[in-house]
């Protein structure tokens, strides 16, 4: 089971001051972040792709790289990589570069955005969000996996005889999840590949969540990777940490009370019986995470969001001396006595490495 967390990058006034960051300031808070999600022992740091106000992470792969200087063993991966509107010989390239600057520390997730403006911004059209999300995962997969590789497609220029340099780390492409919060085809589509299914539960209650993974873990099993339990299942969560709750409660109230995403809507208390967002102490934090496997069964990848809505870096930082200290060991101990010695663990660049090792020498 791999624990981290993920950053959506956005710069979002302190409620509690009324100062807003610099992009400069939380780019640097985001990799500061990163670097303590390490120290602390998470497993996994991930950050989001937006192209518009009030987010600063455009080009995951230029911060991911930077943090990768200053790491040695976190995963670095994305919250989301925009398969719609990033040109798919550009996503196969650079992640194959950051897979050689990492040391194979790299995977990410496939997802469509939620920003409507962003299609035609990059020459596309939201209506054509599905079929432009299989079409280049297509193409990215023989990209990836093909030396050479002529295409033709609907959405972009044809490639005859193009090879993507450099080639993925140990001809091992990155592991690779497919992330939604409402698309049945995005579901189909991990499963129907084999590959990792994310859902970023973090917005809406658990049985739509719970339909998604369903869905995934039946067609799974149907195209013939595995039994259903053994689906690659990944998800999103939010917490809020102090010793006690009534600390953490009244400290984070301003900021959920005014965030740009879910603020002015349902309150705290309302919000947090709904969704997987957990405002309390580490052993609620723990409390809450554990029914996670109840409703969705093992699954592989917990990422938590702990530094959106203006908090400032010292509170994010001491967030991850809690989850680091108090709350993921717990985790750990406790996912690992439950779960199945059939269930895979969540696949890194050395376990692709070896299973193609293996395959190949079979």
């Amino acid at each position: 089971m791999q624990f981290g967390i993920f950053s959506v990058g956005d710069v979002t006034a302190d409620p509690t001051t009324g100062r807003t960051p610099t992009e400069a300031e939380r780019i640097k808070a985001m990799v500061a972040i990163a670097q303590k999600a390490e120290e602390v022992g998470l497993d996994v740091f991930a950050t989001g792709e937006h192209h518009n106000r009030p987010f600063v992470p455009s080009s995951p792969t230029t911060m991911l790289g930077y943090i990768a200087g200053r790491t040695d063993k976190i995963v670095l991966s994305t919250a989301t990589t925009l398969i719609t509107t990033n040109d798919p010989v550009k996503i196969a390239e650079d992640f194959a570069m950051l897979q050689h600057l990492a040391d194979g520390r790299v995977d990410l997730m496939l997802g469509r955005g939620n920003t409507g403006p962003v299609y035609p911004w990059f020459g596309k059209d939201i209506r054509d969000g599905i079929p432009l999300a299989i079409e280049n995962y297509q193409l990215l997969r023989w990209l990836w996996r093909e030396d050479v590789v002529d295409w033709e497609g609907k959405f972009r220029t044809p490639l005859q005889s193009f090879t993507s340099t450099p080639r993925p780390l140990d001809d091992v492409p990155p592991f690779v999840w497919h992330g939604s919060i409402r698309s049945p085809e995005i579901a189909e589509q991990a499963a129907y590949y084999g590959d990792g299914f994310f859902a970023n539960h973090i917005f809406w209650p658990t049985d739509h969540f719970k339909r998604l993974i369903d869905l995934y873990r039946r067609r799974y099993e149907h195209y013939g990777h595995g039994s259903a339990d053994q689906a690659i299942v990944g998800l999103g969560g939010q917490v809020f940490l102090r010793k006690n709750s009534q600390d953490a409660v009244r400290e984070f109230r301003p900021y959920f009370d005014n965030a740009p995403v879910y603020g002015h809507g349902p309150s705290l208390e309302e919000f947090t019986e709904q969704t997987p967002l957990t405002v309390g102490s580490p052993e609620q934090v723990i409390e809450k995470t554990l029914t996670f496997r109840e409703h969705f069964g093992d699954y592989q990848r917990q990422l938590f969001l702990v530094d959106h809505a203006g908090l400032p870096l010292k509170t994010v930082l001491e967030q991850l001396d809690l989850l680091g200290e108090e709350v993921i060991p717990v985790l750990r101990k406790e996912f690992a006595a439950r779960r199945p010695a059939h269930v895979p663990a969540a696949p890194t660049h050395a376990s692709l490495l070896a299973a193609r090792t293996k395959e190949l020498t079979a």
